[in-house]
């Protein structure tokens, strides 16, 4: 999308949506944020009105701002030579929503992005939607609008855990039946809840709490010192002579 075509759809948005829509604009891509309770009204004007005809929707995830804006690795006040954890402890799976470092900016853990395309418009257009309750994400199903994010939409539930009020089947699509949890929120654990493994006495797969331990895994870096720089000269030496 040229400079001039996002400028145009941003003032098309503006004048038509006002205050229900907060656009912004970054790198020529259009962002609106929208609440819950207009999601269906919007969309079904974006899809529907000859200035948009936003005809098909690309797109549909999740996002979980737990951590947003924390970092697990510190690249800052680490030694310069030798070797170094590095490790803050600060990062997705070592806190919940609750304990969440407060320096985060963010007021909403869940929100729903939808991605949609005008080809009549050759146009592109970003929706945010924040989930209002954290501990029950929901937002409502756009089944109605496009019955082609069916899928999307499961897919959101299976891995986030947000819920899509009047979608026709909303059940679990990636995951088992019995998993437990949603493993793409970032207080999942990296090990999961649960392991499975074939019992030949039961003669089926059981589940069982998982039998290992968590631990940040550190990888080893070699920094460019004078002993490695030596090496690499001695063997650019040997491959010559041979």
């Amino acid at each position: 999308m040229s400079d001039t075509s996002a400028t145009s759809l941003a003032e098309h948005l503006t004048a038509r949506f006002g205050d229900t829509l907060t656009i912004s604009t970054e790198r020529n891509e259009i962002t609106a944020e929208l609440a819950a309770a207009d999601l269906i009204a919007v969309a079904t004007a974006l899809r529907d009105e000859p200035a948009f005809r936003f005809s098909e929707l690309i797109d549909l995830c999740g996002i979980d701002y737990l951590g947003y804006g924390q970092t697990e690795w510190d690249t800052e006040t680490v030694s310069g030579t030798g070797f170094s954890r590095g490790v803050e402890g600060q990062a997705q799976g070592r806190f919940n929503w609750a304990e969440r470092p407060r320096g985060i900016t963010q007021p909403r853990r869940f929100a729903v992005v939808i991605q949609l395309l005008s080809i009549a418009h050759n146009r592109r257009l970003r929706l945010r939607v924040f989930c209002e309750d954290d501990s029950l994400p929901m937002v409502p199903s756009l089944t109605l609008v496009w019955p082609g994010v069916n899928w999307f939409e499961r897919e959101a539930f299976d891995l986030y855990g947000v819920l899509f009020d009047g979608h026709p089947d909303l059940r679990r699509i990636l995951t088992d039946y019995g998993f437990v949890g949603h493993p793409f929120r970032k207080d999942f654990p990296l090990i999961g809840n649960v392991e499975v493994r074939y019992d030949p006495e039961q003669k089926r797969v059981i589940y069982e709490p998982v039998s290992i331990e968590p631990r940040v895994l550190v990888p080893r870096t070699i920094r460019n010192d004078a002993d490695l720089m030596q090496a690499r000269a001695e063997a650019a030496d040997h491959w010559r002579e041979n």
